[in-house]
């Protein structure tokens, strides 16, 4: 029996329109606390603020997601997201004091919660539920490389142009992502019509969250809290230990890694289910941490970097896969925009809280004790999903029709 199509039309618009979203994000994450301190002289807490704001944007766009998908489908969502980008990359050019960028970080920021909540809803409901596993995992390598190709852009435009050519690039590749999010077909889902049908009246908390991903969400966040030190502090901890040229190549060692292992990740998930890649998963990523943490020599830290590719970076998309699987198809928006609600308030508040224990603890005992929290993310995964796992192989919920 061959296989379902997995690279479909859709798949690869959807993969390609969120490739360049989160380019433009992390482009503009290691680039526009410069802007702020040059056009306005920013302190470097403000510029830090200019920078983070984004993500509490991010969050709320995420948070009214869920709810919007329901009411308008994945793909009017997905068009209505992407023209606020639009309208988020236009505002920078008339930013003419530090706080009209501020309130333009936070709109873009919810702009892009609602659009990347888009995709991930689009590609979750677009996939062979077979190959489900396979799927998320290649659908989230377009932000894998976004991470590591968006700050190598932006510290070109750095070196070599204005704020403005900025700008411009990220103008011009939100309108690509509206021009060609024409061409990308709503998923035909093949739902009950007592699920499809129930719309609850009022204010409810299930209206915006979907509870069934809660529990593999959570773990995420502290996963994702566990990582974020990693991500924020890393050029200081290179600094202080001597390895600032090696630490320039640890995010390309991580997605070369990532590159190389999701592939299979995804498809060992789809035929053994999920417990066989999340545990190895999060072991290798806290081994990981140990090594980071103890990196005395440059190739240390990139093996360190190696294995935390190969642990965290799978962790997230066999987790994200997870959120889908144990919610209603219905209710697939709400569960994307759920899981990256948790996750992404893991990845934000990290960096603020950890900022406290460095004076106490060094970077070195700090990235140990976040080792110590991967191992708890680890127990949290077993007691809060890894031990029905057997039992929800048998019984996934939602059937998918193929466009």
């Amino acid at each position: 029996m061959s296989k379902e199509k997995l690279w479909t039309k859709n798949f690869t618009i959807v993969s390609l329109i969120n490739f360049l979203v989160v380019l433009v994000y992390f482009l503009l994450i290691v680039t526009i606390g410069g802007y702020a301190v040059e056009q306005f002289h920013a302190s470097t807490s403000v510029a830090g603020l200019v920078s983070s704001i984004f993500i509490i944007g991010s969050l709320v766009g995420r948070l009214l997601t869920g709810r919007m998908i329901e009411g308008t489908g994945s793909k009017k969502t997905l068009v209505i997201g992407l023209i606020l980008v639009i309208l988020a990359s236009g505002f920078y050019f008339v930013t003419l004091n530090l706080p009209l960028l501020l309130i333009n970080r936070l709109f873009h920021g919810v702009a892009v919660g609602v659009a990347s909540t888009a995709t991930g809803t689009i590609i979750a409901q677009s996939v062979p539920k077979s190959r489900r596993g396979e799927g998320i995992g290649f659908f989230s390598l377009s932000a894998v490389l976004a991470t590591a190709i968006g700050p190598f852009v932006g510290m070109l435009f750095i070196r070599y142009a204005d704020f403005q050519v900025i700008f411009m690039f990220n103008l011009i590749l939100a309108a690509i992502c509206l021009a060609i999010s024409i061409a990308v077909k709503q998923p035909v889902l093949s739902i009950p019509k007592k699920e499809g049908t129930q719309a609850a009246k009022g204010f409810k908390l299930s209206n915006y969250l979907e509870y069934k991903a809660v529990p593999i969400s959570f773990v995420a966040l502290v996963v994702g809290f566990g990582y974020s030190g990693v991500l924020s502090l890393l050029s200081f901890y290179a600094e202080e230990i001597n390895l600032v040229d090696a630490a320039g190549f640890f995010f390309l060692v991580y997605s070369i890694m990532l590159l190389l292992s999701r592939p299979f990740s995804g498809r060992l998930m789809d035929a053994k289910g999920a417990n066989i890649v999340i545990y190895p998963s999060l072991i290798v990523f806290a081994i990981g941490m140990v090594l980071f943490s103890q990196s005395y020599m440059g190739v240390i830290l990139l093996v360190s970097a190696a294995l935390i590719g190969l642990g965290y970076g799978n962790f997230v998309s066999v987790a994200q896969t997870i959120a889908i699987q144990v919610s209603p198809t219905h209710r697939f928006g709400l569960a994307t925009s759920t899981f990256y609600i948790l996750y992404d308030l893991g990845l934000g508040a990290g960096p603020y809280l950890l900022g406290f224990l460095v004076p106490i603890t060094g970077y070195r005992g700090l990235f140990l004790y976040m080792a110590g929290v991967v191992v708890i993310a680890l127990v949290l995964y077993y007691f809060l999903h890894g031990r029905t796992e057997k039992g929800l192989r048998g019984n996934k919920t939602g059937v998918l029709q193929g466009n």
